[in-house]
């Protein structure tokens, strides 16, 4: 099974000092050890950057160049499946904003969750679940 990552589990995976660092680095492992594949889009490695560089969010934040190095080993890496925003997925986004009535909050998450739509996972590991619940589409493993 092919399991979507978002920023949030990305971030505690990679974060030592992150409080779900150990829960999310289980749950990854166990996931990884029974062969399942995951999906990475541009968009969640930007996102990725920003935050783990940020001296407001931790203590000791990565360099640029940390964050920039690290990026590219999850890219690139042999269990990663490259996804991307396609017409489809950004109608699908365009029309979640409106069927559900989302905000400017709430567009890097529904982008995030059309394309994964659009591309066939349902299965996203997060630490905000909430935050993609409301589309219906997704599972959350364990």
């Amino acid at each position: 099974m092919t399991h979507g990552l978002e920023t949030s589990f990305l971030v505690a995976v990679e974060v030592r000092s992150h409080e779900e660092h150990s829960n999310a680095r289980a749950r990854f492992q166990k996931l990884l050890k029974s062969g399942d594949t995951f999906s990475i889009s541009p968009q969640i490695l930007a996102e990725f950057i920003h935050v783990v560089t940020d001296p407001r969010r931790f203590s000791s934040p990565l360099t640029l160049e940390q964050a920039v190095e690290r990026a590219e080993i999850w890219w690139n890496a042999a269990e990663i499946v490259h996804i991307f925003p396609t017409s489809e997925s950004t109608l699908l986004f365009l029309g979640w904003l409106e069927e559900f009535k989302l905000g400017r909050k709430r567009l890097l998450d529904t982008m995030l969750a059309s394309t994964l739509q659009a591309s066939g996972i349902t299965s996203l590991l997060t630490l905000d679940r909430s935050d993609f619940a409301l589309f219906g589409t997704f599972t959350f493993p364990k």
